[in-house]
């Protein structure tokens, strides 16, 4: 076969092969500059999600060692570190889809399968069946709020929640076990109202009663000098007696989306929750 000589470039230089190395094959190529680079895993948003998982396993392994303050107060650091992830997320401009579904399973274990063994593990086990279905009920309702969370998060009005927080249904039934334990009661005594608390925190998690999510509050606004004496008013109140203090809190919060809606309703006007302006939904909610 004849060979036909190679064209030589206009200046006559002959090109040269370019040299090869052992770390050639992971060098780009000159047409993979305009390809999107893969995405990574933010640092600094998803360790404080990681922080609240620990936290989770943390109350999960305290409780089978029955030592249910540590896994109480384990579950307040998992709901305190959950709160900070997604404003983290937001500040630094750190959002992503990841980010998202992990934050979901971090919630699962640390709102859902914790309490509902802590509670368990304290006082609904001398109830035989009765006891772990009703720590059933709570998982599956943290289970099925979170995932109508992340599938209703664009149609729902973000100044409210779709149901009970699973944050705050989690603190319902770790703030009651605190109390109870600085009290030195036995969680065999109890364990008609931990039934009671766990149905009703496991179920009022799937209705659609609305609950102010606080989201509409802007931080970076002035506000009266009342306000932060108010602030500072209410840590101090809550560092007097932090077991008894923080049960009633949630007690509160979690009667207050039905009176809200039932208020609503009594004046012809019930509660919406679904979006009806055309405010453009933030991502960034879904972290």
């Amino acid at each position: 076969m004849a060979k036909f000589p190679r064209r030589r470039p206009k200046n006559g230089a002959t090109p040269k092969a370019p040299r090869r190395t052992p770390f050639s094959r992971f060098a780009r190529k000159a047409g993979d500059a305009n390809r999107p680079r893969s995405r990574g895993i933010y640092l600094l948003p998803n360790a404080f999600t990681t922080g609240a998982l620990f936290c989770g396993f943390y109350a999960i392994v305290m409780a089978m060692n029955q030592r249910f303050e540590h896994a109480a107060w384990a579950i307040f650091v998992a709901m305190l570190l959950d709160g900070l992830d997604g404003r983290v997320a937001r500040l630094t401009n750190t959002q992503s889809e990841f980010g998202a579904q992990y934050d979901s399973l971090s919630d699962m274990v640390s709102f859902g399968a914790a309490p509902a063994l802590v509670i368990y593990e304290w006082s609904l086990r001398g109830l035989g069946k009765l006891g772990w279905i009703a720590a059933f009920v709570y998982c599956a309702g943290a289970a099925l709020r979170l995932a109508r969370f992340n599938t209703n998060i664009e149609v729902v009005d973000k100044r409210y929640f779709q149901g009970m927080p699973s944050p705050s249904a989690a603190a319902l039934m770790a703030g009651f076990v605190l109390m109870m334990v600085d009290l030195e009661m036995k969680g065999t005594y109890m364990s008609w109202i931990s039934f009671t608390i766990a149905l009703f925190a496991g179920l009022t998690m799937v209705t659609n009663v609305p609950f102010y999510s606080f989201k509409d509050v802007n931080f970076r606004k002035s506000v009266p000098f009342i306000a932060v004496f108010a602030i500072a008013l209410f840590f101090a109140l809550i560092s007097i007696d932090p077991p008894k203090v923080l049960f009633p809190i949630f007690v509160l919060y979690g009667l207050s989306g039905y009176l809200v809606f039932f208020v609503r309703l009594a004046k012809g006007k019930p509660v919406s929750i679904v979006q009806t302006d055309d405010e453009p939904v933030d991502e960034s909610e879904r972290r």
